[in-house]
C-alpha cells in the first residue's frame, strides 16, 4: 500500500483526491494547505509519494520540492498543477520533481503515474513534455544517438516509450541489472544524468 501526502491549499482537490486514492488501495498519511505544514507533516509521518501543487498560500510547491529532495531524498514528488509554463517546469524538474501532472489529467493518469514513479519511471504530462521539447529543442536529437551503440540505441528508445527497468529487461531477455549500466553509459555519453531530461532530449 502506497502512502501518499497532499499539498494543495483547495480543500475541495485535497477531498476528492483523498477519495479516489483511498478506493485504489493507497494511504493518505496527511493532508497539507502548505509547503510549511508538508514539512511539519512529515515530521511525525512517513510517505512514498507527495501530491505537490506549485502556486500556494505561504510556502509553495517549487520551495516545498527543495526541502523535500534534501530532507527525504526517497520521497517521490508528483507535481500536480494548473500550471505548465516554462518557469514553473523547469524550476520544478530542475528542484527535483519526479513526475509533472497537469489537475485535468483525470483519475487513470494521476494513478497511473503513481504507479510509475513507484517503479522509477519519471512521468511528464503531454502538456508538459511537449513545452520541454520546445525548451530544450531537437537539434542534438541525432548527434545523442551517434555515440551510442546498437543497444544502448535500443534501450534510448525503450525509454522514450515510457518502459521501466524491469519492462526493459524483460522485452530484450537480459537482466534489470544489465539495463542499469546500459543506462549508466547513456548518461555518460549524452551527459544527461536526469531520466526525464534524457527522454525529452532522445524525443
Amino acid at each position: 500500500m502506497y502512502k501518499i501526502l497532499l499539498v494543495d491549499d483547495e480543500e475541495m482537490l485535497l477531498d476528492s483526491l483523498e477519495v479516489i486514492l483511498s478506493l485504489n488501495g493507497m494511504e493518505i498519511v496527511g493532508k497539507a494547505h502548505d509547503g510549511n505544514e508538508a514539512l511539519e507533516l512529515l515530521g511525525r509521518v512517513l510517505c512514498d509519494i507527495a501530491l505537490v501543487d506549485l502556486n500556494m498560500k505561504g510556502m509553495g510547491g517549487i520551495e516545498l520540492i527543495g526541502h523535500l529532495k534534501k530532507k527525504y531524498p526517497g520521497v517521490r514528488i508528483l507535481v500536480l498543477t494548473t500550471f505548465y509554463d516554462d518557469n514553473n517546469i523547469t524550476e520544478a524538474i530542475s528542484k527535483g520533481a519526479d513526475g509533472y501532472l497537469l489537475k485535468d489529467s483525470g483519475k487513470n493518469a494521476i494513478l497511473g503515474a503513481i504507479g510509475q514513479l513507484m517503479n522509477g519511471v519519471s512521468v511528464l504530462d503531454p502538456k508538459v513534455m511537449q513545452r520541454l521539447t520546445v525548451m530544450m529543442g531537437r537539434s542534438d536529437n541525432t548527434s545523442l544517438y551517434d555515440e551510442m551503440t546498437s543497444r544502448e540505441r535500443e534501450i534510448a528508445s525503450l525509454l522514450v516509450e515510457g518502459l521501466t527497468n524491469r519492462q526493459i529487461a524483460d522485452k530484450l531477455y537480459i537482466s534489470e541489472g544489465t539495463v542499469k549500466n546500459y543506462i549508466s553509459s547513456i548518461y555518460d555519453k549524452t551527459g544527461i544524468h536526469d531520466r526525464v531530461k534524457l527522454v525529452v532530449a532522445l524525443s
